[in-house]
């Protein structure tokens, strides 16, 4: 059983498994690019004009901060995986019925990366609190994990 302060780092992957910390610098084009993210996608995503969309080192702070965001999520799903990033990058572009029957790529894309965000936390938490690990689910025996089974 987990305790609260091993639950407390459980929000941040392990390991750097896709790769967007390059060596310990963040890379925000990788996460656009695993997540095959338009210009007017990542603008959304940080609520900001498509125009100052740049990834250089005048990238705006909303969008660096939002894409860290969303590299940490993807870094969990892909610890989830084992590591395995080909999986990780399956299951963010697969429908699941949980999010409506949109792929959890759709949900970051139209702005709901809240919901998503809460959605993945709590599947891994309920995870570690059975104690089940699979690599093919998020929860062995619960809803959650067999929605994740059957979208990955």
């Amino acid at each position: 059983m987990s305790t609260p302060r091993t639950m407390l780092f459980r929000t941040v992957p392990e390991h750097d498994y896709v790769n967007f910390w390059p060596g310990s610098q963040f890379d925000p084009q990788r996460v656009v690019r695993f997540l095959e993210l338009s210009k007017p996608d990542v603008a959304k995503i940080a609520s900001v004009a498509p125009s100052s969309v740049r990834f250089d080192q005048k990238i705006p702070r909303d969008v660096l901060e939002r894409l860290m965001e969303i590299a940490n999520v993807c870094g969990l799903v892909a610890q989830f995986f084992q590591g395995d990033v080909a999986k990780a990058s399956l299951w963010f572009r697969t429908k699941n019925p949980l999010l409506g029957n949109i792929s959890p790529r759709d949900m970051i894309r139209y702005g709901r990366y809240e919901k998503l965000r809460r959605f993945i936390m709590d599947a891994l938490q309920e995870n570690a609190t059975a104690g089940n690990v699979q690599s093919d689910g998020f929860a062995r025996g619960t809803k959650q994990g067999a929605a994740a089974v059957s979208a990955s």
